[in-house]
């Protein structure tokens, strides 16, 4: 069964979006290259390109037919498996291109700039997942996109200091930003699992 989901799955899932926003990203990734200026802001480049695709993945889940394949008989965690899995491959490669992009010597350290990114493209996986969850919505990817932005925005400007996450490579609070960083990440994997089970179904009141 699984074999024969693969192509309608693939096909129909939202390759445009993600790949208008894994291009953005690259954009940014290359800017690394373009002066000294640019080599100086590289961390906060990359991240930025982070983001980008991180928007974009949050509307992998997006189905307009999804009250229509609800009925069918493979359930809501197998569709979603097999969509994040498609997009595996796909994430693993944009990630290692925007690394090469950014000069070997202003690129952050690889596996903590890694542990940020998993971090990012799980949260954003994982919102598209609670916002299919817990509304009727055919098409998540807008609002957990948003919501995405927002909460990097107000995390930059009003996280607290002493708990930071976005810190500079030569900010003595690096290690210990990237241990929260694998909080998150833990806890966006952990939301996603919870999120893909089925509803339960409402008792019809009579």
């Amino acid at each position: 069964m699984i074999r024969q989901l693969v192509f309608p799955v693939h096909r129909t899932a939202p390759w445009a979006a993600i790949g208008a926003a894994g291009a953005t990203g690259l954009l940014l990734a290359a800017l690394t290259r373009t002066g000294e200026t640019a080599e100086q802001l590289s961390l906060y480049l990359l991240r930025a390109a982070i983001l980008a695709f991180a928007v974009g993945l949050a509307f992998l889940l997006d189905d307009p037919a999804r009250h229509t394949t609800a009925v069918v008989p493979t359930r809501r965690p197998v569709r979603i498996a097999l969509r994040t899995a498609l997009a595996v491959p796909a994430t693993a490669a944009w990630w290692t291109v925007a690394l090469l992009l950014v000069p070997p010597g202003v690129r952050p350290p690889v596996a903590d700039i890694t542990l940020e990114a998993g971090a990012a493209f799980v949260l954003a996986v994982a919102g598209a997942a609670a916002a299919v969850r817990f509304s009727e919505v055919t098409r998540p990817g807008p609002p957990v996109a948003g919501a995405l932005l927002t909460t990097a925005v107000l995390t930059l400007l009003f996280w607290p200091g002493r708990l930071a996450l976005f810190v500079p490579v030569q900010d003595e609070r690096w290690a210990a930003a990237h241990e929260r960083w694998a909080v998150v990440l833990g806890g966006a994997v952990l939301l996603g699992l919870v999120c893909t089970v089925e509803p339960l179904r409402r008792r019809i009141r009579l």
